[in-house]
């Protein structure tokens, strides 16, 4: 669980943010408000010395005497209490579970806190901001979909974990892995491979590419969830490796790279703890089909959909180095994306055995 200290200085911050400062407003007769961080593109920078995306300072009141702010005013109130309560009762809880512990129906009336999951999820992520805490740190986690596996020890829980043990279906990535929970024991592993498919992470461990190259691997199931994010964080922080990120040749793949590196726009507020500047992208780079010899009907022809979004991603400033450039703008020229598993068209095992050995050695990346 989280540390005693740490919850009670989450309860602290919950208590002085939606309790003591509501009730200084209420005994002195000001209106009631909340001043609630603007998490929309608008307030969305990227931090060019840093290198990660981040929110700015921008605020919004939100009113308890206003028509159209006060269901809003009283949905922080309620989310805030029960983050507290779950907080103090030791136990966590997702976030689901959360919603319904707070829909009830409003005195006699016909009137819902909640109708909608929709409606409590971006509620709880206010509360984030507003005392600069991980989800994770208010008890509340989120699915689990990210798998590890390599020379690594940990302790989860209390219980001591040999990764290097972990049979064909890994370690399962809690949404909750803050170092209260998970702790580092005995490493040797010398890097950290992040790979986009759980596929694809099936073929390394089948191969022992991990016991082989002496390292992790780990996959997020596509775009990497909060917790296997945040475990990349503390394992290049704290365990002093580098990450090698393994994607998808197309806009989708490379914009799961940046979420790693820089950080997403809808965490905004969370890069310092999630993203990894230093993170490199490995593969697979659009100047591969020719580079390996790939035959042409491996490849897959853009649609509407991937052009577009290859513009949208061209537009970002951490996307403006003239080696993404390149990679972006072959891309199109080509007309064509390629997945992981085309590799596969040169051997079965060609991804473990020949070409990220080889992009290794050769230091072929991109930062």
């Amino acid at each position: 669980m989280i540390s005693k200290e740490k919850s009670d200085l989450i309860i602290k911050k919950l208590r002085d943010m939606y309790g003591n400062e509501v009730l200084k407003d209420l005994e002195k007769g000001n209106e009631l408000s909340l001043d609630i961080i603007i998490r929309t593109l608008s307030n969305v920078l990227f931090d060019e010395k840093e290198q990660l995306i981040t929110l700015g300072n921008k605020t919004q009141k939100r009113n308890f005497f206003s028509i159209d702010q006060a269901r809003k005013f009283m949905q922080t109130l309620i989310v805030a209490d029960a983050c507290q309560n779950l907080v103090k009762s030791g136990k966590t809880t997702s976030i689901r579970s959360l919603y319904y512990n707070t829909k009830h129906t409003i005195g006699d009336s016909k009137e819902n806190t909640f109708e909608d999951q929709v409606e409590s999820d971006p509620i709880i992520e206010d509360v984030e901001v507003s005392i600069n805490a991980l989800r994770e740190e208010l008890h509340l986690r989120a699915n689990s979909k990210g798998v590890m596996i390599g020379n690594l020890t940990i302790e989860d829980s209390g219980d001591e974990i040999d990764l290097r043990k972990m049979g064909s279906g890994g370690w399962a990535v809690p949404s909750i892995v803050e170092a209260d929970i998970i702790k580092f024991k005995k490493c040797d592993a010398k890097f950290i491979l992040f790979i986009e498919k759980d596929t694809v992470w099936g073929r390394f461990n089948e191969d022992k590419f991990w016991e082989k190259h002496n390292c992790m691997i780990i996959h997020g199931g596509g775009q990497p969830p909060r917790g296997v994010r945040r475990l990349l964080r503390r394992m290049h922080d704290e365990l002093k490796l580098p990450i090698y990120v393994l994607v998808d040749n197309d806009p989708w793949g490379f914009y799961i790279y940046s979420v790693v590196k820089q950080g997403s726009i809808n965490l905004a507020y969370e890069s310092v703890r999630m993203a990894v500047p230093d993170a490199k992208f490995i593969g697979l780079s659009s100047f591969d089909q020719d580079k390996y010899n790939l035959p042409k009907e491996v490849t897959i022809k853009l649609n509407e959909g991937d052009k577009k979004r290859i513009k949208e991603i061209l537009n970002y400033k951490w996307f403006h180095k003239k080696s993404w450039r390149d990679e972006l703008n072959h891309m199109v020229e080509k007309g064509v994306k390629l997945e992981l598993e085309a590799l596969s068209a040169k051997d079965i095992s060609f991804i473990t055995e020949t070409y990220l050995p080889e992009k290794i050695a050769r230091k072929e990346w991109l930062e």
